[in-house]
């Protein structure tokens, strides 16, 4: 069973930025396809980034944010950078078996979640 810790969030200013983290146990996390996710209040769930071989973004964080994974130390990282309040949100990674190919930005998509992590962005 793959469990999924994050950690990282908190209340930050406007241009600010934040890194959050998400450790990787329980599979070979090198099999995984893994993402971050975001959900404010009253939205859905929606796709930040994700990395497999390559990294995807969504196109309202491309030039902000990167993700990043350390095969070593089993997490993956998303470093945010020019806060934005309309970032503020839920921040989830998740994980799902990574067969080689595709990218996959649905939530349906993933398998594993992990319990997520508040960022607010204050104006």
């Amino acid at each position: 069973q793959v469990l999924l810790v994050e950690s990282g969030g908190g209340l930050v200013q406007a241009g600010a930025s934040l890194r959050l983290s998400c450790t990787f146990s329980g599979r070979t996390f090198s099999g995984y396809a893994m993402s971050w996710f975001r959900q404010a209040p009253g939205k859905e769930r929606e796709f930040v980034a994700a990395t497999t071989w390559n990294t995807y973004y969504a196109d309202f964080v491309k030039g902000r944010f990167t993700i990043s994974r350390d095969n070593a130390k089993n997490t993956v990282s998303l470093q945010m950078s020019s806060l934005k309040p309309e970032d503020t949100a839920v921040y989830y990674c998740a994980a799902r078996p990574w067969e080689g190919a595709g990218v996959y930005t649905r939530p349906s998509s993933y398998d594993y979640w992990g319990q997520g992590t508040q960022v607010t962005v204050s104006s």
